[in-house]
């Protein structure tokens, strides 16, 4: 089941990509930068190379974080996720009307209660 919905999401990533409508979010950037202090995520080269390789790829685009994002992560509807990044994610997907990939298991609960759309990965 794992490997169906990984095949998936990369199927729509790159067809995203293709579109010329994949974004990333520098919320991302901060938080891959955090997962390799802690040791909680691996990379084989420097965070701050990883994240300016992936961030400049064909097709991808960043994220503005924009105020009105930032003011909206605040005021999200119903039971929002705690973290303050994972707000700003659903914010941009909510304000910039694009479907979130992610796995985590909170902001999947909160799109089944229709306040964002996402994808599992």
């Amino acid at each position: 089941m794992a490997i169906r919905s990984l095949r998936k999401s990369l199927r729509a990533i790159n067809k995203a990509k293709n579109a010329g409508a994949l974004f990333l979010s520098p919320i991302s950037a901060w938080e891959i930068g955090i997962l390799v202090r802690r040791g909680r995520l691996t990379l084989d080269l420097p965070a701050e190379v990883y994240v300016a390789r992936a961030f400049s790829r064909p097709g991808v685009s960043v994220a503005e974080l924009t105020p009105e994002i930032a003011v909206r992560a605040s005021y999200l509807p119903g039971e929002s996720h705690a973290d303050p990044a994972d707000r700003l994610l659903i914010a941009t997907a909510v304000v910039m009307g694009l479907k979130l990939v992610t796995r985590d298991q909170r902001i999947l609960h909160y799109s089944a209660r229709g306040h964002v759309s996402t994808l599992k990965c």
